[in-house]
């Protein structure tokens, strides 16, 4: 069972950037490599909705509203997968999650903590 840990979250304003980072720990290159691993977020009253997601052919998907301003990465090697996120809007703000999905967009593992992302003007 892989242990989620994101990162990289702050208070920006609006325009700004920042990269998160998600670590999936206790699992091997080998088991991470072939997962669909992505991004979800949660704003305050509102429906985890996803964000964007990456295969193991690196070909990505995003959602309507961070297309052009959000770019997924991973790292194998390190069991990463990276959000950089530029022209950040007040609408951006939210607990970003991580999580490797199945191919219906089901999360595989136990949720992390997410990480806080506030954009202030």
């Amino acid at each position: 069972q892989a242990q989620l840990v994101e990162s990289g979250g702050g208070l920006v304003q609006p325009g700004g950037s920042l990269r998160l980072s998600c670590r999936f720990s206790r699992l091997i290159t080998s088991v991470f490599s072939p997962l669909l691993v992505g991004w979800y977020r949660q704003a305050p009253g509102k429906e985890r909705e996803l964000v964007a997601t990456i295969n193991p052919g690196r070909i990505t998907n995003y959602a309507d509203s961070v297309k052009g301003r959000f770019t997924i990465s991973r790292d194998n090697s390190r069991k990463t997968v990276n959000l950089q996120m530029s022209n950040l809007e007040p609408e951006d703000t939210a607990v970003y999650y991580c999580n490797a999905f199945t191919t219906t967009n089901e999360p595989v593992y136990v949720w992390g903590q997410g990480t806080q992302v506030t954009v202030f003007s």
